[in-house]
């Protein structure tokens, strides 16, 4: 099934998608101002990413922000993620979960963010829950090694993380990284969730590099 939403991490593109006899339970997303968030919440840095989307335990806000800091040598050293997500009611935002990620104190090559064309609000198993998806990576390096990267899907407060390493190019014939496992929430999940998660590691695994590598499917 398609995402309900799916948006680079600077453009926010309004999708919304009727499932068969979904009724009230229809899950419903659509970008939201930047700056109705400023007005209703405290957050850390720059906001990447805001999504507003309704399912059957009511009306959501979800965004995303980036922050770093620079030493006095005007060098990156740490990488900042948040991702908040409210619920609202009666014109009042109600934290429902964040998540925090970062790296820091790094002398050598810093880098890191949410990947582009891969956060998303599904609803895969046809409940009238929403999943939000979000994708990022991490790293502090010296040579050519990979990043972390993780998959974080939220069904309400329940979370699911797949978590991993990206696969890079060491030479013309080798390559090195690729590893991934998936919690035990992903293990006792919906097989949609499973496969949908196997489909954004396989686009967004290679660093570097174009080159198909499927990790393959859970039946």
């Amino acid at each position: 099934m398609k995402p309900l939403l799916l948006l680079p991490a600077l453009i926010l593109l309004f999708i919304s998608c009727r499932q068969p006899n979904a009724g009230q339970d229809e899950v419903i997303s659509g970008k939201i101002d930047t700056a109705l968030v400023r007005k209703n919440v405290k957050y850390k840095g720059s906001i990447d990413t805001a999504v507003k989307f309704s399912d059957q335990e009511g009306d959501h806000v979800i965004f995303t922000t980036e922050d770093d800091a620079i030493d006095t040598g005007q060098r990156r050293t740490g990488i900042y993620l948040h991702a908040y997500c409210y619920t609202v009611k009666a014109n009042k935002w109600i934290s429902a979960w964040q998540l925090y990620d970062f790296t820091d104190e790094c002398d050598f090559d810093i880098s890191g963010g949410f990947l582009a064309r891969t956060f998303a609000i599904t609803d895969l198993n046809h409940d009238g829950k929403a999943e939000v998806w979000l994708m990022y990576n991490l790293a502090c390096r010296s040579d050519v090694s990979p990043s972390d990267v993780k998959i974080i899907m939220h069904e309400g407060s329940k979370k699911y993380a797949l978590r991993g390493n990206s696969r890079v190019k060491v030479n013309a014939t080798d390559y090195y990284g690729g590893d991934y496992k998936f919690d035990e929430a992903f293990k006792h999940g919906s097989k949609e969730y499973m496969n949908y998660a196997m489909q954004l590691w396989n686009r967004n695994l290679n660093e570097g590099f174009d080159e198909a590598h499927p990790a393959g499917k859970f039946n």
